[in-house]
């Protein structure tokens, strides 16, 4: 049961430590315009030596940018209970925290992965036609390794909820 709390949490932790980076870089998109190449996050576009916030409010960034931090919330609260669950903190005995903190990284995961859905979509119908020579970057590519972190942390959490609720039986049959 400890260990794949253990897991779970480390998978959490770097997951969470990702979206963070992922959420807060500018690399989401690259492309070239004008012989420039050129980069895009959530928050800010960048040409060769500055860097511009977005002005005009774009509904699929502010979705994209309200789900990832969303799921940050929900994977920083879900760290807090699996710690509390890990070390057995007594308080709030009628609930499982190994349970409610496998469920807040499915729901991490979830919201995680409506991001960069969102993202993925509009960049591509989008960009992908206004622009021939653009790429999705690094900044991107993280989001989507928390998407799997975050699962295998929920994964790992419910196996540990499983294992704690039905114990073997010691039937030596």
């Amino acid at each position: 049961m400890y260990s794949f709390m253990g897991g779970g949490l480390f998978c959490a932790g770097v997951g969470n430590i990702l979206l963070i980076v992922s959420t807060a870089t500018d690399y989401w998109m690259q492309y070239r315009q004008s012989n420039n190449y050129m980069h895009q996050g959530l928050w800010r576009y960048c040409m060769p030596g500055r860097c511009f916030t977005h002005n005009d409010s774009f509904a699929h960034l502010d979705a994209t940018r309200a789900f990832m931090i969303l799921s940050l919330l929900a994977c920083f609260i879900g760290i807090i209970i699996g710690i509390m669950a890990f070390i057995h903190y007594s308080s709030f005995d009628r609930f499982d925290k190994t349970f409610a903190a496998g469920i807040l990284f499915f729901i991490s995961c979830f919201l995680v992965f409506l991001a960069m859905a969102v993202y993925t979509g509009v960049t591509i119908n989008y960009y992908g036609k206004r622009f021939g020579n653009w790429r999705f970057s690094w900044s991107y590519i993280i989001g989507w390794v928390s998407v799997v972190l975050t699962f295998f942390s929920g994964i790992f959490y419910m196996c540990a909820y499983r294992m704690h609720e039905c114990p073997r039986s010691s039937n030596p049959h």
